[in-house]
């Protein structure tokens, strides 16, 4: 028997959950919240196996209850109706094993469940398609305040020892930076590396 909890501020969807799970023997609901400081009450006083937590709520939104919860035994599944990236970034950092959306199944609710209280990682699939994607894109380029002086120099056309005089640096601190640059861009030349800076927007001409 899975021992959950469900917490969310709007009574007809929380009221709808529990007729879905009514029927499966092997689920239990031991205790419903409308707020997420609710919930981690009721986690710290029932210690249930998972749980079900909406992430927009009064008082302690979804996130913030799941990094209170996750300190304890009991499982976080998110069921909620957002899937931006920022949602499901924020719930995933502060802990939840699980991450589904309102327009599940009840089959896919309950096999998540089970899922969670045996500490497998659940995804809707439009989640999971969405955090892959996330992880796919390139790691943007950061260069220093000192760097972006040092190439918008470049770009003027200076040459180092101009560079220098211009930043009051020495013409070797030039030549570190641009080497930093250099390996930041991926690129082996000064011009390489102004274009790159361009096309990627940390230099505006």
């Amino acid at each position: 028997m899975t021992r959950i909890i469900l917490a969310d501020d709007h009574t007809v969807m929380r009221a709808g959950v529990a007729a879905l799970l009514a029927a499966e023997p092997s689920i239990t609901i031991v205790g419903e919240a409308d707020n997420g400081r609710e919930a981690v009450d009721l986690v710290e006083s029932l210690a249930p196996d998972v749980a079900l937590l909406d992430l927009r709520m009064p008082v302690l939104d979804g996130v913030a209850a799941t990094a209170e919860i996750v300190k304890t035994t009991t499982r976080v599944l998110i069921l909620t109706t957002y899937d931006t990236d920022t949602e499901i970034e924020r719930a995933v950092e502060a802990g939840a094993i699980g991450y589904l959306l309102k327009d599940t199944t009840r089959e896919q609710l309950v096999a998540a469940i089970h899922a969670a209280a045996r500490g497998e990682t659940v995804l809707a699939p439009r989640v999971a398609e969405k955090l892959v994607a996330r992880m796919r894109k390139p790691t943007p380029v950061a260069l220093t305040a000192r760097e972006i002086d040092v190439l918008n120099a470049v770009a003027d056309g200076l040459s180092n020892a101009d560079i220098g005089k211009r930043l009051v640096i020495a013409e070797a601190t030039v030549k570190t930076h641009l080497l930093r640059i250099f390996a930041k861009l991926d690129v082996s030349d000064r011009t390489h590396a102004v274009v790159v800076a361009l096309e990627q927007g940390l230099l505006t001409r």
